[in-house]
């Protein structure tokens, strides 16, 4: 009798993580790396959040919290909902978890079953499929190509739905493609949505205050309030806040589905860590004027970086409308050969022969469902960025 769950069967480690530390490890034994494939700023958590934190400690703000967040929280978690997107709330359709991760992975436990089916737009951030297959779901790709913004258009919706599905999860903007949905295509999906009052809404919108180009952030629940019954509306801290280590998610959305997501949560982790809890009150109660500065640098990257790998033979790299990724396609290169006689067949062999012939570590698209393609985090500092960008062309110039 094996002794590890066959439950592990259905599941692959995640992508991004392995990028990451494949390019630690490389530099730990004294490769100059550049890694682009994590998906953390590379600014520092602001000064007044910090000092939050720190009151809280020196305050004795340490012990067990309700398992489902401290009510200061859930209150600046209501207000930012009301202030931000027009939604509104009471503090038992609100949850607080250890990151968005958690929250998503606990709304999934809470309701899959055996044989429901989830709706996820390829490309698609890599754990969605994953959480869906540990709560024992079946996923259901839908593949939106780079002609359609990378974007799920409503007839491939519509056509996706069946009596088995449970949830769609959206994402905008996307983590991997940065590509986010204007208010127009947000309501042709959730006219789709309507019609069909057996399907739930996920929407992870973690990357809602990334956005460039004077481009609107709206979130489903907002532009069809027939539907906010059900929908979970998830967010969090980590990315525009610089919190990716303090581990705050939250989410609104129906208090019988907030409920089971908290029974779930006490009997895992039981309540966020007390002292991020309270950095993340004053992460949204407090000055939000970093937020723009930060974007301007985030654009200024995007640009750059879009166009120096445009200018990659064999690249085409569109420019997204949000988050801190693009989403490159390297079809041009399959086929090709490098110096050291190794043909590239797949993308993963295109990443693979990048980081040994150049040791810039990025993500292949298959990892996200739609590939020949691969993902880099312009959340790093732009020397960084521009050198890396130099040996992808080299790279890509070099095949044969």
């Amino acid at each position: 009798m094996p002794f590890l769950a066959t439950a592990l069967d259905r599941v692959k480690p995640s992508a991004t993580i392995a990028v990451t530390d494949k390019a630690r490890e490389l530099k730990a034994a004294g490769r100059n790396v550049i890694g682009l494939g994590s998906g953390e700023p590379d600014f520092d958590t602001p000064a007044n959040i910090k000092l939050a934190a720190i009151h809280a400690v020196e305050a004795g703000k340490t012990k067990y919290t309700a398992v489902d967040g401290i009510p200061e929280l859930k209150e600046a978690i209501i207000a930012k909902f009301q202030r931000e997107n027009g939604l509104t709330y009471k503090p038992n359709q609100i949850i607080v978890g250890t990151g968005g991760k958690q929250v998503l992975y606990n709304a999934l436990m809470a309701t899959i079953n055996p044989g429901d089916e989830v709706i996820i737009p390829a490309p698609y951030w890599v754990s969605y499929p994953e959480m869906v297959a540990l709560a024992g779901g079946e996923s259901v790709p839908v593949v939106c190509t780079a002609e359609h913004g990378f974007k799920l258009q409503p007839a491939a919706l519509e056509a996706a739905i069946t009596p088995k599905t449970k949830w769609i999860i959206l994402n905008s903007p996307s983590n991997p493609t940065g590509a986010a949905y204007s208010r127009a295509e947000l309501k042709a999906l959730t006219d789709v949505l309507v019609k069909h009052p057996h399907v739930w809404v996920m929407t992870d919108d973690m990357y809602e205050h990334l956005v460039y180009d004077d481009f609107k952030f709206t979130t489903p629940a907002q532009i069809e309030p027939s539907l906010i019954d059900r929908t979970l509306t998830v967010n969090g801290v980590s990315k525009a806040y610089c919190m990716t280590g303090w581990r705050i998610g939250y989410a609104g959305g129906p208090s019988p589905l907030i409920k089971a997501m908290a029974t779930i949560q006490s009997q895992s982790t039981s309540n966020p860590c007390s002292i991020a809890q309270w950095a993340a009150v004053e992460a949204l109660n407090g000055p939000q004027d970093f937020i723009p500065a930060n974007n301007k640098v985030f654009k200024e990257r995007r640009d750059l970086v879009v166009a120096m790998l445009n200018q990659a033979t064999g690249i085409d790299c569109p420019r997204p409308e949000g988050a801190f990724y693009v989403y490159p396609s390297c079809a041009g290169t399959i086929g090709k050969t490098t110096p050291g006689g190794k043909k590239l067949e797949t993308d993963q062999d295109f990443v693979t022969e990048l980081l040994e012939a150049e040791g810039v570590a990025v993500v292949q698209g298959s990892a996200f469902g739609l590939g020949p393609a691969f993902r880099i985090s312009y959340a790093t500092k732009t020397s960084d960025l521009e050198e890396a960008c130099k040996r992808i062309q080299r790279f890509c110039g070099n095949l044969r």
